[in-house]
């Protein structure tokens, strides 16, 4: 039986999961793949640390130039992350002519574009499963399972910090920094929880999936972002007397033969499916032209469940290698998966230009007069309202007004609470949140 060797950078969670399980399922992975996955090498700076797994001996090393210069490795799986020196060791490995799979998705969201045609030039493929969602093998889904649809929409919990954060706050009635507080106790959120809590993680996901949903570049930068550190006990109260439940969603969708690619805070109906996912779990929905609406559920992170998209990467490449060695080019198979992005139809529609349903919570002063104002202006961008909840009085001082809308143009939205908020019966900025769903 012929043996593909692998070698892995970086030894940390995920590199620890993804080597427990090449040792442990050696077996079953040969019966299935019909060849041998060897764990040849893993480097990282720290050799010395214990990371509760028996390795064979003098398979480690702080030199990764001895994974990217053996002639005898045939896949390089990068496990360090961020994009310094983790591109450089992608870029070396594709010249060496070894196969890549990584996790790294702000590498690929960031700089995809690059590696991927570096790739096709020198005839490898680069794998990248686990770079979004963790163990629900939604790329293999979009690249193979629907690649007979046209993909109408993608909407995705891909953050499961931001996800802890909101459930918490939703079923305990906590503010946000308490909820955050706990989800770095338990090792949820990192130190420094920027990326997930400002959007820029899921952001990082959701060039991935458009880009493969919709055949353009990846597009990182063009990504609307805004996280959920607005978000209050009190909004998501509302949310639920309105029949939302409040989530970070990235969203991706055609209208108008253009994409939408936006990450922000979104209520959803609360008897939709992906509005039921909660903690640290991920869910992916797509609706295709032909499969209709589909639901992709599991773990989004954690070594176990990465570990296992990494592998099944590396398996798939065993495949192509196996392959190529009865003269089937490689080249071919990557346009065939459509990992080399060509000319696309679409463009990227302008978040100024998108339409939704809005919430709005205003601080009004409780005073005659105030909610024809504010209904006025709005009227005056073409903006309707479904719905309002007037909090009790407090003669004086401002209380929160809650006005749900129909669909209107986010133009105009933005125009509105400029003027809104200019008003002198209204204290403080408003707070606004898209709402998905339908039309009421």
């Amino acid at each position: 039986m012929k043996t593909i060797n692998v070698g892995i950078i970086g030894f940390g969670t995920v590199g620890t999961g993804t080597a427990k399980i090449l040792l442990k399922n050696k077996n079953i992975l040969a019966q299935r793949a019909g060849f041998k996955v060897n764990l040849k090498k893993i480097s990282d700076l720290n050799i010395t640390k214990d990371r509760g797994i028996k390795l064979p001996k003098g398979i480690l090393t702080k030199d990764a130039n001895e994974i990217l210069n053996d002639p005898n490795i045939d896949v390089v799986v990068e496990l360090i992350g961020g994009i310094r020196p983790a591109k450089d060791f992608i870029l070396k490995a594709i010249r060496n002519k070894k196969h890549v799979v990584t996790a790294n998705k702000a590498l690929i969201a960031t700089e995809g574009n690059e590696i991927l045609a570096k790739a096709e030039k020198h005839g490898v493929s680069v794998g990248f499963e686990a770079s979004v969602a963790g163990g629900i093998p939604i790329i293999k889904v979009i690249r193979e399972g629907l690649i007979a649809n046209r993909i109408l929409a993608v909407y995705g919990i891909i953050n499961g910090t931001s996800n802890y954060i909101l459930t918490k706050m939703t079923d305990e009635g906590v503010e946000f920094s308490d909820a955050l507080r706990e989800a770095q106790r338990l090792g949820y959120a990192e130190a420094d929880p920027t990326f997930d809590i400002e959007g820029i993680d899921s952001a990082h996901k959701l060039a991935i999936l458009a880009s493969l949903s919709y055949g353009i570049p990846f597009l990182y930068s063009d990504v609307y972002k805004e996280g959920i550190t607005r978000i209050t006990a009190r909004d998501i109260v509302f949310a639920g007397e309105l029949g939302y439940k409040i989530k970070l969603l990235a969203i991706a969708k055609v209208s108008d033969g253009k994409v939408e690619l936006r990450v922000h805070p979104t209520m959803v109906p609360k008897d939709y499916l992906i509005s039921k996912v909660d903690g640290v779990f991920n869910a992916v929905y797509i609706r295709g032209d032909a499969v209709g609406d589909t639901l992709y559920y599991g773990r989004g992170a954690g070594d176990m469940p990465t570990g296992s998209a990494v592998v099944s990467d590396i398996v798939d490449i065993g495949k192509k290698i196996m392959m190529h060695d009865t003269g089937y080019k490689i080249q071919d198979k990557n346009r065939a998966s459509g990992i080399v992005h060509r000319a696309s139809p679409f463009k990227i529609k302008k978040m100024e230009d998108i339409e939704n349903m809005y919430y709005f919570r205003f601080s009004a002063y409780d005073k005659p007069g105030v909610l024809s104002k504010i209904s006025g202006i709005l009227g005056k961008y073409n903006i309707s309202i479904v719905s309002v909840i007037q909090q009790g009085r407090k003669t004086g001082g401002a209380v929160p007004l809650i006005v749900l809308t129909h669909t209107a143009k986010e133009k105009d939205v933005m125009n509105a609470v400029r003027e809104i908020d200019k008003l002198s019966v209204v204290a403080g900025k408003t707070l606004y949140i898209r709402v998905e769903g339908k039309e009421e």
